[in-house]
């Protein structure tokens, strides 16, 4: 079980509706991420499982901003067009966990709403294969800033290890996000999170996968958009197959009639896709041998003895906290 806490994408500098990362953030140092955590036993070709127990915003605030050249609808770096790009403008989101929501605010009108709080993690990876070196921002075939909502409390991801000790690293929290992260930034924020992490030897995936209560889940992440579609449903058409002795055909099959396929985040380096498969569809086949299941029952009972007084809850926070 680990306890950590993760800032948000700027850095928790931009506070106000007047900031601007554009002037505030150093390029280089946006989308910190906390760690690296070093799981001992971890060994390359090992899977990682990473489950999240708990996701809580630290704060009762949170950002999210339009930012030059950067977002799915305006121009960037890497798709030039002559037109200027989106003016900078900055949302201020008030955070209530006791009530779970958040409330949106038009910056140029009067519209309100309130939205359901739905924290997550943008950014979970371990070191790169082969000594490659990315930056935060990048999401690949190691995880990292993948920006899907999946990576909410109660799911397991699971990772490929490249390095003794896997190296994870954890940040990017998120109260709410909408699929493909449209203007760039999600409702930024930063995290009090709880994970509890757990090494099967030898049977790392080739991308990220995860799963929920409801989904197995599988992740590609590269450019362009439908090639990162393909790794994605490649690797759960043969993951389905595994799991439930198909043949390939029959395998896309059954995924090809009862799959979904939302987008990550359609802004990063690269784009990441994920392939969803209900979970009724296995007929009670269970991945990893249940692991998501006996994982998930350990973090409702420490979520219950902490929230157990606090002469019960005290020894045994000690004895968790920070190990891998």
């Amino acid at each position: 079980m680990v306890e950590l806490t993760t800032e948000d994408c700027f850095g928790g500098v931009v506070r106000t509706v007047d900031d601007r990362a554009s002037k505030l953030c150093d390029p280089a140092r946006l989308n910190p991420v906390t760690g690296p955590i070093h799981v001992e036993g971890a060994a390359p070709g090992d899977l990682l499982a990473v489950h999240f127990v708990d996701i809580t915003p630290r704060r009762d605030w949170a950002i999210s901003t339009t930012f030059p050249h950067f977002g799915a609808l305006t121009t960037t770096d890497e798709t030039a067009m002559l037109h200027p790009p989106l003016d900078e403008v900055v949302w201020v989101y008030e955070v209530d966990t006791d009530r779970g929501v958040l409330r949106y605010r038009a910056r140029r009108s009067d519209h309100e709403v309130e939205l359901p709080l739905d924290p997550m993690h943008g950014t979970v990876g371990v070191a790169p294969a082969e000594g490659e070196v990315l930056r935060s921002i990048t999401p690949s075939a190691h995880g990292g800033n993948m920006d899907t909502p999946e990576v909410r409390a109660g799911t397991t991801l699971y990772l490929p290890v490249n390095v003794d000790g896997a190296q994870l690293a954890i940040g990017d929290g998120h109260c709410r996000q909408g699929e493909g992260e449209l203007a760039g930034t999600a409702v930024e924020a930063a995290m009090s999170t709880v994970v509890i992490v757990d090494v099967v030897p030898g049977a790392a995936p080739a991308w990220p996968r995860l799963e929920s209560d409801d989904f197995l889940m599988s992740t590609g992440s590269v450019r362009p958009l439908d090639d990162a579609y393909r790794i994605s449903q490649h690797d759960l058409v043969g993951w389905t197959g595994e799991l439930l002795g198909l043949d390939p055909l029959d395998a896309l099959q059954l995924v090809g009639q009862t799959g979904l396929a939302p987008v990550g985040n359609m802004v990063a380096p690269n784009y990441t896709m994920v392939a969803k498969l209900p979970r009724w569809a296995l007929g009670g086949a269970r991945a990893y041998d249940g692991l998501h299941e006996r994982l998930r029952h350990a973090g409702a009972e420490y979520l219950a003895r902490r929230r157990a007084p606090s002469g019960a809850y005290g020894a045994e926070k000690d004895h968790h906290q920070g190990a891998a």
